[in-house]
C-alpha cells in the first residue's frame, strides 16, 4: 500500500512539474523558442502540449514556409490523441489550404481514415461508415495510382461488410419478432443491396422462409396467394443458386408450398360443392 501511495505521489509531482514547465513556455513571447519546444513535445509524443504551442505560434508563422509543416503536425496531434472528429476537419483544412503540397494526398487519405476510425459497432448508426466509403472512393478516383489505393479498397470492403451485417440483423429482428412480411422485404433489400455477397443464397433462403411463415400465419382466404409468392421466390433461388448448400432446403419449401396450395384448393372445391 505504501509503495502504491509513493508511486501516486511521484506521478502527481511529475505531472505538476511538467504542467508548470509548460505554463512557462506558453507564456513566453519568443516565437522561435515556443516552436522549438512544440517540436520537442511532438517528438516525445506529448501531443496535447505540442498542439497548444503550435496553435499559439500560428499567427506569427502564417504565410511563411514553416506554416505548412506546423499545420501538418498540428493535425496529427489530434489524430494521435485519437480525437478523430477534430483530426478529420484539420486534415480537410490542410488539403484546402495546401492543395499543391506533397503531403496533400496523405492528408486527403487521412481525412477519410478518420471517418473509418469513428465507424461504430454494427448495431449503431452507420453515418460515419457511409462517409468512409464515399471519401475512400473519392480518394481512389482522384489518386488511382496511389500506393494507398489497395488499403482504401480494403477499408471500403470492411465498411460494406458492416453495413451488410447491420441490414441483415435488422431483417433478422423482424423475423424473430414474428413480423414475417417485413422480414421478407428486408431480407430482399439486403440481397439487392449486396448482390455480390458470399451470403446471397442465405439471404434468399431467409426471404423464402419469411414468406412461408407469413403464408402459414395468414387467414385461409389469403394463403393460396401467399404460398404462390413462396413458390416464386423458390423458383428464383433454384435458378440462381444451383450449387448452394441450401438448395435442398429451398426445394423442401417449394414442395411444402405446392402441397399446401393443392390441399387448400381442394378444400375450397369441397366447400363450393
Amino acid at each position: 500500500m505504501k509503495r502504491i501511495l509513493t508511486l501516486l505521489l511521484v506521478t502527481a509531482l511529475l505531472i505538476t512539474s511538467c504542467t508548470s514547465k509548460f505554463a512557462k513556455i506558453q507564456k513566453s513571447k519568443d516565437v522561435d523558442y515556443k516552436l522549438k519546444m512544440a517540436e520537442q513535445f511532438y517528438a516525445k509524443k506529448k501531443y496535447n502540449f505540442a498542439q497548444q504551442l503550435f496553435e499559439d505560434v500560428f499567427p506569427f508563422i502564417k504565410g511563411t514556409d514553416k506554416f505548412e509543416d506546423v499545420y501538418y503536425k498540428f493535425a496529427y496531434c489530434s489524430y494521435y490523441d485519437k480525437d478523430y472528429l477534430n483530426a478529420e476537419n484539420l486534415f480537410k483544412t490542410f488539403v484546402e489550404t495546401f492543395p499543391n503540397s506533397k503531403k496533400a494526398e496523405e492528408c486527403e487519405y487521412q481525412r477519410a481514415y478518420c471517418y473509418y476510425k469513428q465507424s461504430p459497432k454494427v448495431d449503431l448508426d452507420q453515418t460515419n461508415t457511409n462517409k468512409t466509403i464515399g471519401l475512400m472512393q473519392a480518394f481512389i478516383n482522384t489518386h488511382p495510382t496511389s500506393p494507398r489505393v489497395k488499403e482504401a479498397t480494403d477499408i471500403m470492403d470492411l465498411c460494406r461488410e458492416k453495413l451488410e451485417a447491420k441490414e441483415f440483423k435488422s431483417a433478422e429482428l423482424y423475423y424473430n419478432l414474428g413480423y414475417y412480411k417485413a422480414a421478407a422485404i428486408n431480407f430482399t433489400t439486403v440481397s439487392e443491396n449486396f448482390p455480390d455477397s458470399k451470403k446471397s443464397d442465405e439471404y434468399k433462403l431467409q426471404v423464402i422462409k419469411s414468406y412461408f411463415k407469413y403464408a402459414e400465419m395468414s387467414i385461409e382466404e389469403k394463403q393460396v396467394e401467399r404460398y404462390e409468392k413462396v413458390l416464386t421466390e423458390c423458383a428464383d433461388f433454384l435458378e440462381r443458386f444451383k450449387d448452394s448448400k441450401y438448395f435442398a432446403e429451398a426445394e423442401r419449401y417449394k414442395n411444402l408450398s405446392n402441397n399446401f396450395i393443392k390441399n387448400l384448393k381442394h378444400e375450397q372445391v369441397k366447400k363450393t360443392a
